[in-house]
């Protein structure tokens, strides 16, 4: 078994030997040859790695290294989650098992298989450098593929368990507005104020659906050839049944464009070509045929949700329980993300 590939000293809590023990035990149809790991660029949250033996592939994902919140970065509910959605939507990759044995890794994980393609995050991958029009076409991919996940019919497709619709708008502001106290570093007050009137001026709930909770273009692979074709959705952990416009909501907040503040992501939309967030929720409303006149207030949580994600990360970094430079200057783009939510509110973005 080769580790060349993973240079990082945390990860030499996971003895590979072991996992590969353990994946030969649930796929005994495995190549003969050793197999080799490779961690994927490491984000802010789980870890997430490809394993690689002979022509075969696939990818492990388990949670970050050091302590973790209770129910966070729960690989069993998303195994869980890809098992029951992979079916009606083959987009979701196809999870091949589950582990939770501390003999094996230090953290429960979950292996599945490997979408081929591309991510699209802070530039163009190389394959669509000579394409004039693959910001358009990125752009319209990923409006459909928003709208077909949302057409999927849950309850004939028996994912009624996968969460409460009922209520979860008002349970997910509540749930976020407590996140960010319990982080808060800084006294704003203006923040007091947003969450206010995020709890005062709730939408009616209009329409269950398939959420995705983390519906964003970096979470999307796209095929190599074509931008304007999907080949897999990742990131399902935090997937659940409830209102449609909290996906579209947050999409709109990581939406970049050219005039937009650091807000603390990584962003590719602000280049010229693709959609601004005005056509792309036009092209939405086309596509899907719903209502948008709320749609101001669900883009203000979304900018209010990623600031608090980021309050989270920051809060650990100033208390010292992490440690990566990265997180020094949250701060300032958690004031824009507030401050891009309080436009939100006021309709002036859109």
């Amino acid at each position: 078994m080769s580790e060349q590939s993973i240079n990082n000293s945390r990860q030499e809590t996971i003895n590979w030997e072991k996992v590969e023990h353990y994946l030969r035990s649930e796929m005994p149809d495995l190549p003969k040859a050793n197999m080799k790991v490779k961690q994927f660029s490491e984000g802010y949250s789980n870890l997430t790695y490809l394993l690689r033996i002979g022509d075969w592939e696939a990818v492990l994902r388990r949670p970050p290294f050091g302590y973790v919140p209770p129910k966070a970065h729960d690989m069993k509910r998303e195994h869980r989650i890809l098992t029951k959605v992979h079916p009606v939507f083959p987009l979701a990759p196809k999870p091949y098992f589950y582990c939770d044995d501390p003999e094996v890794m230090d953290k429960h994980f979950y292996v599945m298989e490997k979408k081929e393609g591309v991510v699209v995050d802070d530039e163009l991958p190389a394959e669509y450098k000579d394409k004039e029009n693959a910001g358009q076409l990125i752009s319209t991919n990923v409006i459909h593929t928003l709208a077909s996940l949302q057409s999927i019919d849950y309850k004939e497709a028996d994912l009624q368990d996968l969460g409460k619709p009922k209520g979860y708008l008002e349970r997910q502001v509540h749930g976020w507005i407590k996140r960010y106290e319990r982080a808060d570093t800084e006294d704003k007050p203006q923040v007091k104020d947003l969450e206010q009137w995020l709890i005062d001026h709730l939408p009616p709930e209009r329409e269950t659906t398939i959420v995705h909770n983390d519906f964003k273009l970096n979470n999307m692979v796209l095929d190599a050839a074509d931008p304007g074709k999907t080949q897999g959705i990742l990131d399902w952990e935090l997937s659940t049944i409830g209102d449609p416009f909290t996906d579209l909501g947050s999409t709109i907040a990581y939406w970049a464009e050219s005039d937009d503040p650091d807000i603390g992501i990584s962003r590719v939309t602000d280049q010229s070509g693709f959609y601004s967030r005005r056509e792309f929720l036009e092209e939405y409303a086309n596509i899907s045929g719903r209502d948008l006149s709320d749609i101001h207030y669900y883009t203000a949580f979304g900018f209010y949700k990623l600031a608090g994600i980021l309050q989270q990360l920051y809060h650990r970094w100033k208390i010292g329980e992490i440690e990566d430079s990265r997180f020094s200057t949250l701060n300032t783009s958690i004031a824009n993300l507030l401050e891009m939510a309080e436009q939100a509110r006021r309709r002036r973005i859109v």
